[in-house]
């Protein structure tokens, strides 16, 4: 999934025609994609794309995540904030891969956040 995030689209291809569509999906609307966000919405992923607004700071979506028991979507979103406890219980549960994940979707995120701050750029949301 990093490779995704990191910008390997045949990756991404290979997770669509590979029986991972739910993942495509996810990948794709953190990185803005509208289409894989309502994708995931009409599939039943909806724990997914509150995932990917709550990494937004969306408060619903990180309130809905709490309520619904998504406790590990939940400490991921904490992650990607760089919260201390949230980095130290993957890394005692010897879940490093998903720190490493967490850390390319804040880049990703400071990525999307500088390039609508840039005002040559008409944005359109």
């Amino acid at each position: 999934m990093i490779e995704v995030l990191k910008g390997n689209s045949k990756f991404h291809l290979w997770l669509l025609h590979n029986g991972y569509p739910e993942l495509a999906a996810l990948l794709g609307a953190l990185m803005a994609d509208k289409e894989a966000f309502n994708w995931l919405m009409a599939n039943g992923y909806n724990h997914y794309a509150a995932f990917c607004n709550a990494i937004d700071d969306d408060p619903d979506a990180i309130q809905w995540l709490k309520v619904h028991k998504f406790t590990f979507l939940s400490l991921l979103v904490d992650a990607v904030e760089q919260r201390e406890a949230a980095r130290n219980f993957l890394m005692t549960q010897k879940l490093q891969i998903f720190i490493l994940f967490s850390n390319y979707i804040l880049k990703l995120k400071q990525d999307q956040n500088f390039k609508y701050a840039d005002y040559h750029k008409i944005h359109f949301r």
